[in-house]
């Protein structure tokens, strides 16, 4: 029983000396350590820039939705101020002489 206590002790005190890492299995092993190590460092890096690029995507695709309801809106603006009858009462607001053509359009043929 005590001597169980004192190889406890001992596990416990090698592991937090690091007296550990210098025995044999780990001396073996360690270049798989570094490897999985580095492949560890290399997985997180590659989803911190994966969801770095989703974050920029989502903020171009809500720009770009801002940049079509706006192109929308111009559009709608334009197509109503350009109507013949608001045309015609914006002539009438300036006062100028231009009237109406009473004449259909001609087509020329060369």
């Amino acid at each position: 029983m005590m001597k169980e206590k004192k190889r406890k002790k001992n596990w416990l005190k090698s592991w937090i000396d690091g007296d550990v890492l210098l025995s044999p299995f780990w001396n073996r092993q360690m270049g798989l350590v570094l490897l999985v190590s580095a492949l560890i460092i290399v997985y997180v890096s590659n989803r911190y820039a994966f969801q770095q690029e989703q974050v920029q995507i989502q903020k171009l695709r809500e720009k770009l939705d801002d940049v079509k309801y706006e192109a929308l809106a111009r559009s709608s603006e334009l197509m109503e101020k350009s109507r013949e009858s608001n045309i015609q009462q914006y002539i009438k607001e300036q006062g100028s002489a231009l009237q109406m053509s009473t004449l259909p359009p001609v087509v020329v043929k060369r």
